[in-house]
């Protein structure tokens, strides 16, 4: 019978696979006695212990309970969330946490329409884009899309949080994915601004020197009315939750919003980019 050997160090899902066959193996379990006690069949196991398909959710707390290891420190769940998250910068999936349950949302881009804001469409073409650099795999790219989605769908909670949103106007006139997902985008920008918790302002580039921010940034208000701020360089994300490093940034984010054209402007100037006008 062929085995295939695996190299746990070569991926987070070979990993979880080498485990997973392990754990069996010293309980002498065969793979179709394993699969009786997760509920899945044994071709499922074998594809996720060779590393052929990812483990799921529902797979990993299976795997947690008939291994006994719910509740301890190092569960396949844990192995599943990094596998999930293997292809965001470090740090942001600990944001994602927060954002899902922060009372107040201000945040700043550049270049690219945030996640938060974007259409299916759009954040598919901007994952495409980074599978053909070989930047993430195929599969790691709809996890992204599918992330988008996740934390669009958090917002629409009872109360909504308020949510901010500065764009500079390089996000607007980047054109991602073609005529037809750029003007689905920008409706979703008026959309956006009609809603009664949000926010929006474009700082256009006219703007000159004025802008506070030269890159994106995030800050959070969260239920206990603490701060917490996100900025991203190249290789990770950092959190800061110092007030003194916080509330600069916050003052800041106030001077951009003032500096702008208001709401009413800065969706005129968005309806005017989808009627083609300069």
């Amino acid at each position: 019978m062929n085995r295939k050997e695996l190299t746990p160090d070569h991926s987070p899902r070979e990993a979880f696979g080498a485990r997973l066959r392990s754990s069996r193996e010293a309980r002498g379990w065969t793979q179709d006695e394993l699969a009786e006690r997760l509920g899945y069949s044994s071709t499922h196991v074998s594809a996720v212990e060779t590393g052929r398909k990812p483990p799921t959710l529902r797979f990993s707390r299976s795997a947690d309970r008939a291994f006994g290891t719910e509740g301890t420190v190092d569960t396949f769940e844990r192995q599943w969330r990094e596998i999930r998250h293997g292809s965001l910068l470090e740090g942001f999936p600990e944001y994602v946490g927060h954002e899902g349950r922060a009372a107040e949302i201000r945040l700043y881009e550049v270049g690219v329409i945030p996640g938060l804001l974007q259409t299916p469409e759009y954040a598919s073409v901007l994952a495409g884009s980074a599978v053909k650099r070989g930047a993430i795999t195929p599969e790691q790219a709809d996890e992204r899309v599918s992330l988008v989605a996740e934390r669009q769908a958090r917002l629409v909670r009872t109360p909504p949080p308020l949510v901010f949103v500065v764009l500079d106007e390089s996000c607007l006139r980047r054109p991602i994915g073609g005529p037809a997902v750029m003007e689905a985008q920008l409706a979703r920008l008026v959309e956006f601004a009609e809603l009664p918790n949000t926010v929006l302002h474009v700082a256009p580039f006219d703007m000159g020197e004025r802008p506070s921010f030269r890159l994106p940034i995030t800050v959070l208000t969260l239920p206990d009315r603490s701060l917490m701020s996100y900025a991203e360089s190249s290789q990770r994300g950092h959190l800061e939750r110092e007030s003194t490093s916080v509330l600069p940034i916050l003052t800041a984010y106030h001077q951009l919003q003032a500096d702008a054209p208001s709401q009413a402007a800065s969706v005129a100037m968005i309806n005017q980019l989808r009627k083609g006008t300069p």
